[in-house]
């Protein structure tokens, strides 16, 4: 997988990937001719009749966007009495149940509480955290600060600086900050003297000078970060992530590759996630869930596109032979297709 990483060509002048954020790119869009009250009855039928009807409940909620799910959240508690949620969870279980809820859940909301889950509980689970925090924006990351402050009654930042401590707590307070430079305009000659700097505080120095490296890949704009990756690759002749996986060890150098990888594409970055949680013993659902979910109206068709070109198998076919039952059914009915 290294020379994906290192192919650099063109990176300069492609879009950045955030610019899906549009929504063209996602396998879910709003549902024509809407009816928000129609899908809670036929949902309140599927629950409460006898035997929950599965089918129902994944064709609705996986063909609605997430706006047109809220709507039909609300038109549900009116009717019943009951909240949606509380009824799915009655009714559903296990990692189906999980998916069901975090289709209803608006995303900031949801990713609120991955956070959430990730902080909960004994040791803090740093993946979710390196995943969230290296591939949302800035828009992204104040919309879960939002709802953290609602929900937590404190602040996202200082519950993170409680949780970890040294240089991976430094990184993941500037992104949870929302500090990144959201100028897309690139400055050449600050690149190569963030290169410059990049290359003396690592390969160039006995040690690392961590912060160095912290400042420059959690502050900067993704264009002016793919510049300085170009501007890296000449001064040192091998590439930024190379450099940061022979200098650094854990869960910064985690970090670090995951921003550069994000800077560079977000697709390519989500394809190889959802590929490590299929891969080897056992699947690891949730990462599953977070991910179509969290893509399925960004650019989940670009991240299906990235994943066949990798792996030579399509996402719905890796999805299709490794996970089964209802939640097999509904994690594919969101993938939504064979490529």
């Amino acid at each position: 997988m290294g020379s994906l990483w290192d192919d650099l060509e063109g990176l300069v002048n492609s879009p950045v990937s955030s610019s899906a954020q549009n929504g063209h790119r996602g396998t879910i869009k709003p549902k024509a001719n809407f009816d928000a009250k129609e899908d809670a009855a036929a949902l309140k039928e599927a629950i409460e009749g006898f035997g929950t009807n599965q089918k129902v409940l994944i064709e609705i909620l996986t063909q609605r966007s997430n706006a047109q799910r809220q709507l039909i959240c609300k038109a549900y508690e009116k009717e019943t009495g009951r909240t949606l949620e509380k009824d799915l969870k009655g009714d559903t279980g296990g990692d189906f149940e999980d998916l069901l809820v975090a289709l209803i859940t608006p995303p900031a909301a949801f990713d609120c509480h991955e956070v959430i889950r990730a902080m909960k509980g004994a040791g803090t689970k740093e993946k979710i955290l390196i995943e969230i925090f290296a591939s949302r924006t800035n828009q992204q990351i104040r919309a879960i600060q939002e709802v953290f402050l609602k929900e937590e009654e404190k602040k996202l930042t200082d519950e993170l600086e409680s949780e970890d401590s040294g240089d991976l707590s430094k990184a993941l307070l500037i992104l949870a900050g929302a500090q990144r430079d959201e100028d897309n305009s690139v400055d050449v000659e600050k690149a190569k003297q963030d290169a410059e700097t990049l290359y003396k505080a690592g390969e160039k120095k006995w040690g690392t000078d961590e912060s160095k490296f912290i400042e420059i890949l959690c502050r900067r704009s993704i264009p002016q970060l793919r510049q300085t990756f170009f501007e890296y690759l000449n001064i040192s002749g091998k590439t930024l992530q190379k450099s940061i996986e022979g200098e650094m060890t854990g869960e910064l150098e985690e970090l670090l590759v995951a921003i550069v990888k994000c800077a560079k594409s977000l697709p390519v970055y989500f394809a190889e996630l959802l590929h490590e949680s299929m891969k080897g013993g056992g699947t690891h659902e949730s990462i599953l869930t977070r991910i179509l979910v969290s893509r399925s109206e960004i650019d989940l068709l670009d991240i299906r596109a990235e994943f066949k070109k990798l792996y030579e198998e399509s996402l719905f076919s890796a999805l299709d032979s490794d996970v089964g039952g209802e939640y097999g059914d509904c994690i594919k009915a969101i993938c939504g297709g064979d490529d």
